[in-house]
């Protein structure tokens, strides 16, 4: 539950980076400079092929880690983060905010979308555009977070998808991989 929550932190951060970037003009510049799409656009589909790469090949430590827990087990794990979870959840807040920040389409979803809400004669385009993405964010936090609850609920009740874990990570990592390629392999939008 913990994972999935500062996952959802992680994603609303790197929507954030969006925001602001289109509030100052820069989503703008990546919306019309086929260049800077295209840096964007293979720096995402580089860092979501090395993600769906380490699911996919990641190897158990042992066959014996796929042990199905009980939820009564699973209720009594100590709450406390150990020393190795401090790291874990920054590589789970910093992996997600990459996923996003790095999505040009993300980008061009902002300036597509958030505009269409903006009144012609708003005093302050910027910073209504700036209120309507954090907005938008509050929404999507919401829900990022209510998936997480939901998938913890359903993990701890679930021991078939418990022993199942390492290939829905392969399933994960070639999802990745997908999008990945498909991200890689998309035109600059047409200006």
């Amino acid at each position: 539950m913990r994972r999935g929550l500062v996952a959802a932190w992680g994603i609303t951060a790197g929507c954030f980076v969006h925001v602001a970037a289109a509030a100052l003009g820069l989503g703008a510049v990546l919306a019309t400079s086929t260049d800077a799409f295209n840096l964007i656009k293979w720096m995402g589909a580089a860092y979501l092929l090395w993600m769906g790469s380490r699911l996919l090949w990641r190897t158990s430590r042992a066959a014996g880690d796929e042990v199905a827990v009980s939820p009564q087990a699973m209720a009594a794990l100590p709450r406390e983060s150990s020393p190795e979870e401090v790291p874990r959840m920054r590589a789970v807040f910093f992996g997600a905010f990459a996923t996003n920040a790095l999505n040009p389409k993300v980008a061009l979803f902002f300036l597509a979308f958030v505009p269409q809400f903006i009144p012609a004669q708003a005093a302050d385009p910027a910073w209504s555009f700036v209120l309507l993405g954090c907005l938008f964010n509050l929404n999507s936090l919401l829900v990022c977070m209510a998936w997480a609850l939901a998938a913890a609920w359903l993990s701890r009740r679930a021991h078939w998808l418990q022993r199942g874990m390492r290939h829905l990570d392969r399933l994960s990592g070639l999802l990745f991989i997908g999008f990945g390629l498909k991200l890689a392999l998309t035109d600059a939008p047409s200006h």
